[in-house]
């Protein structure tokens, strides 16, 4: 029975679909609207190929989800496309840029890789992700709010943060709030409406925090009992991860992560470099769990200590540290998955 790869290439209006053989020959290509009617029409493309057939989106989380979630209910064997992957494959064609030869990319990749991801298509873990992305973002506008008011009022009142320190407890924004309140200037307007953006924006802070909670606590996840790993963090990783069980080895889930180094020796000296590929917020995310746990976790403080004793740097080591820390959080990812299975 013959092999066919196809690659999708979703943007928000369109998709493009290539279909290739094993060794490369484009079959067909074609363009679909990216809507219902246009999902039906791809699926029905789909099926003049006769096979057993692969199908890899890119954006298979974003604008390709809605399509994704139809192929699996059809039964389709769907697979998510990195887009690092796709890029580097069309590079190497050098055949320029569109739509469609960013599709035959995709199948090319979708053909050559193996342990590829399932695209996620559970509600939870989607929901955390949403909820953690906008947390974050609430706490950058906290951010650029308090410095805008410190931008005001170092010109209008120098000296003033060393009577408030900070704007994090009530009583400093309470004491701002004092040292604007005779004056009527643009400036200092500015600056009670901000404290007044503050405290709204803290309040959603606390009532998305109490939603995470709450999924978390749904969810049945015992990441949250790691060090370093609160709930905030947790709903990150279980939010950019989805269905753990997309991931066939810990190995596959360290290249989503961006924790699997990449060699760079040469000659007598063997060693790592930093690997810059990967989903970037759940390296980052694994890499502040890594700094807090090498602070304040006996067991991370020794295993950075032995990688010293063995001769490695110390960013190497804590390069080590995150790789061994995506193995620990793909274990217990997969035992809570097991336990969810078991009880459903």
């Amino acid at each position: 029975m013959q092999e066919i790869f196809i690659g999708v290439d979703s943007h928000r209006s369109t998709l493009a679909a290539a279909a290739i053989d094993p060794i490369g020959r484009v079959l067909d290509a074609a363009e679909f609207d990216n809507d219902a009617r246009g999902h039906r029409t791809l699926l029905a493309w789909r099926r003049r190929f006769e096979g057993e057939v692969r199908i890899g989106i890119e954006s298979s989380g974003n604008y390709g989800n809605a399509l994704a979630r139809m192929l699996f209910s059809a039964d389709e064997d769907v697979f998510e496309v990195p887009a690092n992957l796709s890029h580097r494959e069309a590079k190497r064609q050098a055949r320029g840029k569109s739509d469609p030869i960013d599709a035959v990319a995709i199948a090319r990749v979708v053909a050559r890789e193996e342990g590829l991801p399932r695209p996620r298509i559970d509600h939870a873990f989607e929901d955390l992700k949403l909820l953690s992305d906008h947390f974050d973002q609430l706490k950058r506008q906290r951010t650029q709010l308090v410095n805008r008011i410190h931008k005001a009022l170092v010109v209008s009142h120098p000296g003033y943060d060393k009577r408030v320190g900070n704007l994090k407890a009530e009583r400093h924004k309470t004491t701002v709030m004092n040292l604007v309140r005779k004056d009527h200037s643009v400036r200092a307007d500015l600056v009670r409406r901000n404290i007044k953006e503050i405290r709204r924006l803290e309040a959603e802070v606390k009532s998305v925090r109490a939603e995470i909670n709450e999924l978390l606590e749904t969810s049945g996840t015992t990441l949250t009992k790691e060090a370093g790993i609160g709930p905030v963090l947790a709903a990150r990783l279980l939010g950019e991860v989805g269905d753990v069980t997309r991931f066939r080895s810990k190995a596959a889930f360290a290249r989503l992560t961006g924790t699997a180094p990449l060699p760079a020796s040469s000659g007598l000296t063997i060693r790592h470099r930093l690997n810059r590929h990967g989903n970037r917020r759940l390296n980052c995310t694994i890499h502040y769990i890594a700094l807090t746990r090498r602070r304040v976790d006996p067991e991370s403080k020794a295993f950075i200590a032995k990688r010293i004793a063995e001769g490695k740097t110390r960013k190497e080591a804590m390069r080590s540290l995150k790789r061994h820390l995506s193995n620990r959080i793909y274990r217990m990812m997969v035992e809570d998955a097991d336990c969810l299975s078991r009880r459903t």
